[in-house]
């Protein structure tokens, strides 16, 4: 449920030499262009002249706090850029239409359209400030570490912030959400999990967290697992954090984001030694039921009318079903478009521009990237997830909080959930809470769409830290 992000690793670009002189200088210089994600991720291409192999060109991803990065296997012939990346499974393909734009395509899985427009300033220095992020020196031990899986199976990378003081302290493990994270949960530039680690370190308390699998130093496919896995990972990060000496053994918590606060519950539901849980924006009805709710508050913030929202659930609901239970993807692909074009008949004009479904082509589209991303081991694990009985098997500590304005977990919907399996459960202890004025990443929000994400300076509302570790400080320490 974190926000659909590309992981951009843009790389250093080894051009072939293939161009006229004169277009060749077009190419030298700063190229920037927007992806649009549902949010929109800059990318610029820095492009030198090199006497030895034609061109050294660097690329940065400035809204997740990358420059300087290397790319390989780039053509250019006549006036077509093709750019591979290997490593991430992507590629650009583009014309120049003339000295100051490249047009084409970038692929990673979906293909989505990418403009190239020559800067003179570049994106590095219009960055985004993040004043909260924390720099050394710190007034706590800060240590990188590497433990493993049982079977030495998988090795994690992570750091572990260790208080000043006397022990033992208390103990966290952070869990990220939903696509691949590094330790920090950066999203757009935002060091989310840094921000908490350092709040919650100076209030005393040890704090471990982890890179995703395939990520940072962890190894592991993440491509290949589930939340399930995820969950495996996180009682991973326990273990070692109980072979920490500064760590209390008997106040052990977890907290996780997003998705990461649907995988603490399935972690703390099978260990008896989990003491306290506290979830952040966390699913609390069935995903297939959350997503259809933020579906239609993406499109009602993006000023889609109220048919329009409405006419979204039903039709999510009917085709995210028919693909999960479909033999294969064929058969899904066919099941959901004879869903879509029969709903089709029923919407006006009106209803069909705004979600950009006027046309077969465009519902082809939409209806093919469903199938892929659905037809996923992860998706289909998560599509069909029900928190519920694992909330219910929790005898823990219970803190659950979400913003007023989030619309990817809707507050109102999903804390009415997780209330209602925590009364059903041995839980002695919890309490919900929905925070005014703030976003799925507990920024304090203006406009409150997953665009504006990128744009706060605020990485997390010191508001809700101080209601995490007011928490922490009256039930746990």
């Amino acid at each position: 449920m974190a926000p659909l992000k590309i992981s951009f690793t843009l790389l250093l670009l080894l051009f072939s030499y293939v161009l006229p002189a004169q277009e060749v200088n077009k190419l030298v210089g700063s190229w920037e262009g927007k992806l649009n994600v549902g949010i929109e991720l800059r990318v610029v291409f820095h492009i030198k002249e090199d006497a030895k192999s034609g061109f050294i060109t660097t690329a940065d991803s400035p809204d997740q706090s990358a420059y300087g990065l290397k790319c390989d296997n780039t053509t250019i012939k006549e006036n077509e850029v093709i750019i591979e990346m290997n490593t991430m499974n992507a590629s650009f393909t583009g014309k120049l239409l003339n000295d100051s734009t490249i047009e084409g395509m970038f692929k990673q899985g979906a293909e989505l359209p990418l403009t190239l427009r020559k800067v003179t300033t570049t994106a590095e220095n219009k960055e985004n400030k993040r004043p909260q992020t924390p720099k050394p020196p710190f007034s706590y031990q800060s240590e990188d570490v590497l433990y493993y899986s049982r079977d030495k199976s998988l090795t994690y990378g992570a750091t572990i912030t260790i208080p000043k003081g006397n022990g033992p302290f208390p103990s966290i493990v952070l869990i990220t959400g939903s696509g691949q994270q590094d330790r920090d949960e950066n999203i757009l530039g935002h060091k989310i999990f840094a921000v908490i680690a350092d709040h919650l370190t100076k209030a005393g308390y040890i704090v471990l967290r982890a890179d995703d699998r395939g990520m940072g130093k962890s190894t592991g496919i993440f491509n290949e697992a589930t939340s399930e896995d995820f969950a495996i990972d996180v009682s991973n990060s326990v273990d070692y954090l109980l072979t920490r000496p500064e760590a209390d053994k008997n106040k052990i918590g977890l907290i996780g984001h997003s998705e990461g606060g649907m995988i603490a519950p399935m972690v703390a539901a099978k260990r008896n030694d989990i003491h306290f849980v506290i979830l952040l924006a966390a699913p609390g009805v069935r995903i297939v039921e959350l997503m259809a709710e933020q579906n239609a508050a993406i499109a009602k913030a993006n000023g889609a009318s109220k048919e329009t929202t409405e006419s979204i659930k039903p039709l999510f609901i009917r085709v995210a079903n028919a693909i999960y239970d479909a033999p294969d993807s064929a058969q899904a692909f066919a099941n959901a478009a004879m869903i879509t074009e029969n709903w089709v008949r029923t919407k006006s004009i009106d209803v069909l521009k705004e979600l950009e479904f006027e046309t077969v082509a465009k519902r082809e589209a939409y209806i093919t990237e469903m199938v892929k991303e659905f037809r996923s081991p992860w998706f289909r694990y998560f599509l069909k997830f029900d928190p519920g009985p694992y909330l219910e098997q929790l005898k823990c500590k219970v803190l659950a909080l979400n913003g007023e304005k989030d619309i990817q977990v809707i507050s109102s919907q999903n804390l009415a959930g997780i209330k209602r399996a925590l009364k059903n459960s041995s839980s002695k202890q919890f309490e919900i809470k929905e925070l005014p004025n703030l976003n799925h990443l507990f920024q304090t929000c203006e406009k409150c769409t997953i665009e504006e994400y990128g744009q706060l300076t605020e990485t997390f509302s010191p508001v809700a830290l101080q209601i995490i570790s007011d928490w922490l400080n009256k039930n746990i320490k």
